[in-house]
């Protein structure tokens, strides 16, 4: 009862626009994205293994995403409210406008491993953290960090959002890519950030 009861009262302090922001733009970002494509590519060399993958696509993400989001939190703690705004807008434009360059990866895992879940989990966690370093998606979360007081929540829709582009590709393949508009899919992204940058910039 104690559990269900702290579960609750966790779930009723969550910042739900933070959540649902963080879910739909990195969601959106993630279409396309090289650490996508890196979903893909490892689906494709090891078919036997999905659910190893999806886990070490979760675990590197949030693992990656917490940092991230706690780095953006802790940047506001000794900036002043109009240099952070400045920050934060030029940052969200910048993102925006980054969405619409494509993405491409080179084969990252080309080493010949053993065929077993156990390692293609490992060699899944370590090439999403490395590959999501400087990524898009890792700038989108820290400038999400810092313009919303609930990291939690920003790691928690980071992470969802990563879930949600990339776990569909490991199951259904490259047919997943093929049938999306990717250039649409990041002109929304885009404009999203876009529109946050220009509202944070005029009315933050």
């Amino acid at each position: 009862m104690t559990e269900v009861s702290l579960s609750s009262s966790i779930i009723l302090s969550m910042d739900i626009s933070a959540l649902a922001i963080s879910t739909g733009v990195v969601a959106l970002a993630e279409m396309g994205d090289k650490t996508q494509l890196l979903s893909l590519m490892l689906a494709t060399r090891y078919p036997k293994h999905a659910l190893a993958i999806i886990g070490g696509i979760f675990i590197a993400t949030i693992a990656n995403h917490a940092c991230a989001a706690f780095l953006g939190h802790w940047l506001t703690s000794f900036m002043s409210p109009n240099l952070l705004k400045w920050i934060l807008g030029l940052s969200f434009l910048g993102i925006g406008l980054w969405l619409l360059v494509p993405d491409h990866i080179d084969d990252a895992a080309g080493s010949k491993i053993a065929d077993r879940a156990i390692q293609v989990f490992f060699l899944t966690v370590g090439l999403f953290f490395v590959a999501e370093m400087g990524d898009k998606t890792q700038i989108a979360t820290i400038a999400l960090g810092a313009k919303y007081s609930d990291v939690v929540s920003v790691t928690i829709g980071t992470t969802l959002g990563m879930m949600l582009a990339n776990a569909p590709a490991v199951w259904i393949g490259q047919k997943f890519t093929q049938r999306m508009p990717i250039k649409w899919v990041h002109a929304v992204a885009a404009f999203t950030f876009i529109a946050i940058g220009i509202a944070t910039l005029v009315w933050a």
